[in-house]
């Protein structure tokens, strides 16, 4: 049984665990975004990545923004464990007003699909690839800035299906 870190201390009875294969798929998805942060980081610290930065505050203003993008990027995807994890059914004790309370399964799937729909948007256009962008690297640095980003092609899908998934488990 998974027992909950709150003062309630709530108890989810095991058949309403997440599957196995739903928890690696929501830490898949978590990890989608760490190679084009690790690479927006590098190029905002000045590391040589085939970008043109000309013209750009490194370091500086720049920087800073090439940062807080890979964080925030990281951030929304670490989310997607709160759909497998006693956090996404229960919010934690120490958060007020709401803490130790229930959250309602469309309350966490609403926004997940909709996020997953947005991500999608983003990211499907740029499937083939980031050449031709004015900028953008030229050969080995721009196959390895579009590595880089092609497992972001994967985190929608995968959001999709954990979500999915969340409802199904949470709704009865």
């Amino acid at each position: 049984m998974d027992t909950y870190a709150n003062p309630t201390t709530t108890t989810i009875p095991e058949h309403r665990a997440p599957a196995r294969w739903v928890v690696r798929v929501a830490h898949l998805a978590a990890l989608t975004a760490v190679p084009s942060g690790l690479w927006r980081i590098a190029m905002g610290v000045g590391i040589p990545v085939g970008f043109d930065t000309t013209g750009h505050d490194i370091p500086g203003w720049f920087s800073a923004m090439c940062i807080a993008m890979s964080l925030g990027t990281e951030g929304l995807t670490l989310l997607t464990l709160g759909l497998v994890k006693p956090w996404g059914e229960v919010v934690p004790g120490w958060i007020p007003l709401i803490g130790a309370r229930r959250v309602a399964p469309l309350a966490a799937a609403v926004p997940a699909l909709l996020g997953a729909a947005v991500v999608m948007l983003l990211t499907i256009p740029r499937a083939g690839g980031f050449g031709g962008i004015p900028g953008a690297p030229t050969g080995p640095a721009l196959l390895l800035m579009d590595a880089c980003y092609a497992p972001l092609l994967l985190w929608g899908p995968l959001l999709v299906i954990v979500t999915v998934a969340y409802y199904r488990r949470r709704r009865t």
